[in-house]
């Protein structure tokens, strides 16, 4: 896993076209994240409903905003009355009609938390731009974080703003960064983990090559225990509040920790240690599981403090209640609250893995890569004569590019396959993203689950096609002299990519362009809309 992955960084002078796209490319982050602003806040306050589950999520957070924990939203003011009335009354901007009656919730607090943060700083509740604004700034960020991730992991202006780039564009990701739901927090706190392990990667072996410069009496057979490791700790940290949106985090949280003992294995095993496996299992994995675990726990916990401050929280007083038997035994120290907590986990716990509801966009986590059955979040036809004619509708459809997503999905298998031949460790982490946000969903076949909730390993999709295109158009790092520069330049397979590339992005951008007018839910005509829908199950 000590090789690298082929783009690198370039420091010759530009000698030909494409080359000084790529050098223009240095700049290319700054313009990127003009657009995934622009992508994401312009017209972030329409439509003035209640988009999918924001029902849920914008209301919840307004009563945490004001309780600490999630009240109930159950009378409706006078003047509003059908089953959507505390909806409608919501969405006129009567915001304060809830009760200290605690509401079921079926997640932890911490994403709520953060869309209320949005609420505030729009002015309140009856602002729908405040619904959606902290998770748009969550997907502006995690744009820029994936550019860092990027920069950090292939040194390559190109690739840099590519992967930017195509997160930037992606329709799913604008969809789901103009959405009150908690998915897009999910993803970038699991992205920032990422960003923490990869850190950490580079720290350690710093750390191991100063032991191994310092050692003058051989190797032996055990090698060092690295035992100050904070971006391990940081990792945890970010782990534990991507688990205190959704416990979907876990699997993330599970899928790295393990990455990192199986690196600090090779490490030792590159530096020659003898016992290299017992002593990683031995040694180091233990420091490991201190740094992480503990860590991303405290973390998850803090997530809950609203719930812990206050008393009228969904199960906050269970076992006082006689709800549920306190603890006995070896567990009989641990705090009541804290129990009150794990009976709600238990309770939740059987809730999620026996969700099998029927919904007409339901989706299965296998036919998740070939976009089977994309969520229709809103819908609304009776915006006529808004868009300039008298058949109107207005839809938002957790749709992504197309032509991104698939060649994604292509540059994922060849990022696998070229990991089994080369054992490139950038294959290897960008791979283990997939691990932990899609493989766990397949253990579920039957459970009621949507195709957004892709939106969590998505971006480990666009690095690996981000280092793909890389792999593809820039010179070859043996390339270095000037005749050796000229003869790569003048390749004849070489320029037929790199036109490929260009042609790719510029399709990309342009079918982004095509499917936004859905990403955003503005008024279009009825056969506008139709014509996105290239598939029948997209209905």
């Amino acid at each position: 896993m000590s090789q690298a992955v082929a783009p690198v960084a370039e420091t010759a002078a530009p000698t030909g076209l494409f080359d000084r796209i790529s050098d223009w490319a240095r700049y290319g982050p700054p313009a990127v994240l003009l657009v995934a602003a622009v992508a994401r806040l312009a017209g972030l306050g329409y439509p003035k409903h209640l988009v999918f589950d924001e029902t849920y999520y914008v209301k919840d957070a307004w009563t945490l905003a004001h309780l600490g924990y999630e009240g109930s939203w159950t009378d409706a003011p006078s003047g509003f009355t059908g089953k959507n009335a505390v909806n409608d009354a919501f969405e006129a901007g009567q915001v304060d009609f809830f009760s200290s009656a605690a509401s079921y919730i079926a997640h932890p607090p911490l994403g709520k938390w953060i869309i209320a943060l949005g609420e505030l700083a729009a002015g309140g509740a009856q602002n729908s731009y405040g619904w959606r604004l902290s998770v748009a700034v969550v997907g502006i960020l995690a744009v820029a974080l994936i550019m860092l991730i990027a920069h950090r992991m292939f040194r390559t202006p190109l690739v840099t703003t590519l992967a930017g780039g195509l997160l930037a564009i992606d329709n799913q990701a604008i969809v789901m960064s103009r959405v009150g739901l908690l998915d897009n927090i999910v993803m970038f706190f699991a992205l920032a983990a990422f960003a923490c392990v990869l850190e950490d990667r580079f720290f350690a072996e710093r750390r191991l090559g100063a032991w191994l410069m310092r050692r003058r009496r051989g190797i032996g057979d055990w090698g060092p225990t690295l035992l100050w490791r904070p971006w391990l700790i940081g990792a945890g940290v970010l782990f534990g509040l991507c688990c205190a949106v959704k416990w979907s985090g876990i699997y993330f949280l599970a899928a790295f920790a393990l990455y990192v003992v199986g690196t600090d294995l090779l490490l030792r095993r590159r530096a020659g240690v003898r016992l290299w496996a017992w002593a990683g299992l031995l040694k180091q994995a233990p420091v490991v599981f201190v740094s992480m675990i503990p860590t991303a726990l405290v973390a998850y916990l803090a997530g809950w403090t609203g719930w812990f401050v206050t008393s009228g929280g969904w199960d906050r007083h269970t076992i006082e209640d006689g709800g549920t038997k306190a603890a006995t035994g070896f567990f009989a120290w641990v705090p009541i609250p804290i129990q009150d907590l794990w009976a709600w986990t238990s309770q939740i716990y059987a809730f999620h893995t026996g969700l099998d509801t029927p919904h007409p966009y339901k989706a299965p986590a296998a036919l998740w890569p070939i976009i089977a059955r994309p969520t229709s979040m809103y819908w609304d036809a009776t915006s006529a004569g808004r868009c300039g004619t008298g058949s109107c509708v207005s839809a938002i459809t957790d749709l992504p590019n197309p032509l991104i997503w698939y060649a994604a999905i292509a540059a994922s298998i060849y990022l696998l396959v070229r990991f089994v031949r080369k054992r490139e460790w950038q294959a290897a982490l960008i791979l283990m993203g997939f691990v932990g946000g899609y493989l766990p969903w397949l253990q579920y076949p039957n459970r009621t689950m949507f195709f957004f909730y892709s939106i969590a390993f998505e971006p480990y999709m666009l690095l690996a096609l981000a280092a793909t295109i890389g792999l593809l158009v820039v010179r070859p790092p043996g390339a270095d002299s000037a005749d050796e520069l000229l003869a790569a330049e003048s390749s004849y397979g070489l320029r037929v990519r790199r036109t490929l590339v260009a042609v790719f992005v510029v399709a990309a951008v342009a079918l982004s362009a095509f499917f936004f007018p859905i990403s955003a839910g503005l008024p279009v005509p009825y056969w506008f809309w139709h014509i996105h829908m290239w598939s029948p199950t997209w209905i």
